[in-house]
């Protein structure tokens, strides 16, 4: 009966063990690097550009070709699709481990962070493939990356590809090439769990009063229910070590992606087919540049989390550490002008008002550069005491009025508020605000310019 009962246990390690038995065969022992030491390296070291949305298909290619050429032996590439548009998506591959895992980036055209981060991972593996942790990982692991799944979205810098087709939604039609070459290269290798990378809007929030969601977790699910097997078990404690190696650059602007089971999403697929999948959402960061320290801040996550792995560290994680985070919410603005007196320029008559900013970024070309822009527009007036924001502006004792091409420090007159005015402070409308305090003789200073 006894021999019965082990034959049984064995069998159910080979049928349930491989989805998530960590390589390492020695007992979990401490973190080879820590995150401090990474983000110490990541400052001398890093190859990203300042502005990852600026990467364009050729020079992801350019990087891909120099991460092979200049590291003979250790890192190999291949082509594995074209994009809607001919486009070639590249899988990259090192590491010699019989654990595989499997990271993408970009599957939104728009979402770039993780993708300069990838190319972080790459020189840091180069510069470092004699130390111990590299070493270690590179034994315990094969590290497989496509980099930039959706080029044609990504020259356009929008999240959907050429058919206009959401990528990460088209796990079952696969109507999208891209989507496709996702799905065959899973299948071929069979990781045992994936990382999903991606940008959240900056409008998502974390805690109460609302902090910047910079980095989102998720341990991915796969039904209805949330079940929790052994895979998902495998990627909270994931979520947990990134957690909690993430804390001392971001505490309190870390949170977990609501888990809902979404049946048409890869990374929901995904785990579903056998590859537990850890969803990494980079968001906002207070900064005039925002992009490096998000970047960053990837790059400590993901070289944590695979020498988890490989040490089998991730064994004694604690998944409450990521249940206990808290859930994203949309409550954070670009701008907030708090208390303002508001002539909106509608020729109604002024009130106290918080006026709520939110801002988009874009690509264009101009003269043959690709160029960042960002653009603003007023998306609430009210109270908004409940909306955190990037930049707060305490307007109280000022008047917000339409800019009519104001100059900070100007002494103007303050605008009729009876008047209609071609620029207005209304919800949908660009902002345009000026904010102007009393002066000498019945005038206006002019405080700060919004545009």
């Amino acid at each position: 009966m006894g021999q019965r009962l082990q034959s049984k246990l064995i069998i159910t390690a080979l049928v349930y063990g491989s989805l998530v038995a960590t390589p390492a065969a020695q007992a979990p022992r401490a973190p080879s690097v820590s995150p401090q030491e990474l983000a110490r390296i990541w400052d001398a070291e890093h190859v990203s550009p300042a502005l990852p949305p600026l990467m364009d298909h050729a020079e992801v290619v350019r990087r891909i070709n120099a991460v092979v050429s200049t590291s003979p032996g250790l890192f190999t590439a291949e082509e594995i699709g074209e994009s809607v548009e001919g486009r070639s998506i590249h899988h990259v591959q090192v590491g010699t481990g019989r654990f595989h895992v499997l990271l993408w980036s970009q599957m939104h055209g728009d979402e770039s962070t993780a993708t300069a981060a990838l190319f972080d991972l790459f020189e840091y593996i180069r510069l470092h493939r004699n130390d111990s942790v590299v070493r270690g990982i590179l034994g315990a692991l094969t590290l497989h990356f496509v980099p930039m799944l959706n080029p044609d979205g990504a020259e356009r810098f929008e999240r959907r590809n050429a058919q206009s087709i959401d990528v990460n939604r088209d796990a079952l039609r696969l109507q999208t090439p891209e989507g496709r070459v996702l799905k065959a290269l899973r299948d071929r290798l069979q990781p045992k769990v994936g990382f999903n990378l991606h940008n959240q809007n900056w409008r998502t929030s974390v805690g109460d009063p609302p902090e910047p969601a910079s980095i989102s977790l998720l341990a991915v699910a796969y039904d209805e229910k949330r079940t929790v097997n052994a895979g998902r078990r495998l990627t909270k404690k994931l979520c947990a070590i990134i957690r909690e190696a993430l804390e001392p650059f971001a505490a309190g602007k870390i949170g977990r992606y609501y888990d809902a089971f979404e049946v048409r999403a890869f990374g929901d697929n995904l785990t579903l087919w056998g590859t537990p999948v850890v969803l990494i959402e980079s968001g906002a960061w207070r900064s005039e540049t925002p992009d490096p320290p998000l970047v960053r801040l990837n790059f400590v996550a993901l070289v944590t989390a695979l020498d988890a792995l490989a040490t089998r560290r991730v064994d004694r994680a604690d998944p409450r550490r990521y249940d206990s985070l808290p859930v994203n919410e949309s409550r954070l603005l670009y701008v907030a002008i708090r208390n303002a007196t508001l002539i909106n320029g509608s020729g109604i008559p002024p009130y106290i008002a918080d006026i709520g900013i939110v801002a988009n970024r874009r690509v264009r070309t101009a003269d043959g550069r690709r160029e960042l822009v960002v653009t603003t527009v007023v998306d609430d007036v009210g109270d908004l005491r409940k909306s955190g924001a990037l930049r707060d502006i305490d307007a109280s004792g000022l008047t917000a009025v339409p800019d009519a091409g104001y100059q900070e420090g100007a002494v103007v007159d303050l605008p009729d508020w009876r008047s209609k005015l071609e620029t207005r402070i209304a919800i949908g409308q660009p902002a345009r605000i000026a904010l102007v305090r009393p002066a000498e003789g019945g005038k206006y200073r002019v405080e700060l310019v919004l545009r």
